[in-house]
């Protein structure tokens, strides 16, 4: 499984779970996106709905009927109902990664000794393969 460490400083977090999920979708995979914090799925929600009918990414709640459809599924709980095997963490706060291929772990500034810790707790693990990623001038850089 890659594990990706996304510091945001210059971006709003919907913005990049727009940026992540874009991609993984053009991959042909499935995302799900975890926050704890409602306001934060909404704003998510609609900053993947905003882009108009050419580019705008379908996505839905896990408690709405036919999540399991959803090609971006918004939850506040690691359970891809969706299948998906990529997860967006976008509140900064690590959970389980087991099941997915790919974990992206969006944190800001504040939130970069929780990061740490959790980049200290999967160090050796089997099969985990972690890069960090930081904004540098409006572009994302690979630093580890």
């Amino acid at each position: 499984m890659k594990l990706d460490f996304w510091q945001v400083t210059d971006d709003p977090v919907e913005k990049v779970v727009a940026l992540i999920a874009r991609r993984v979708l053009d991959e042909g995979a499935r995302v799900l996106v975890v926050s704890a914090d409602p306001g934060q799925r909404t704003a998510i929600a609609a900053a993947l709905w905003q882009a108009g009918p050419e580019s705008f990414l379908a996505n839905g709640e896990a408690d709405a009927p036919g999540a399991d459809r959803q090609p971006v599924l918004l939850s506040d709980a690691p359970a891809p109902l969706n299948g998906a095997s990529h997860m967006i963490l976008a509140d900064g706060t690590f959970r389980e990664t087991e099941g997915f291929a790919r974990v992206f772990l969006l944190f800001p500034p504040e939130l970069a000794p929780q990061a740490r810790a959790a980049w200290r707790a999967v160090d050796g693990r089997d099969g985990v393969e972690r890069a960090y990623f930081a904004q540098e001038a409006g572009r994302w850089v690979k630093k580890a």
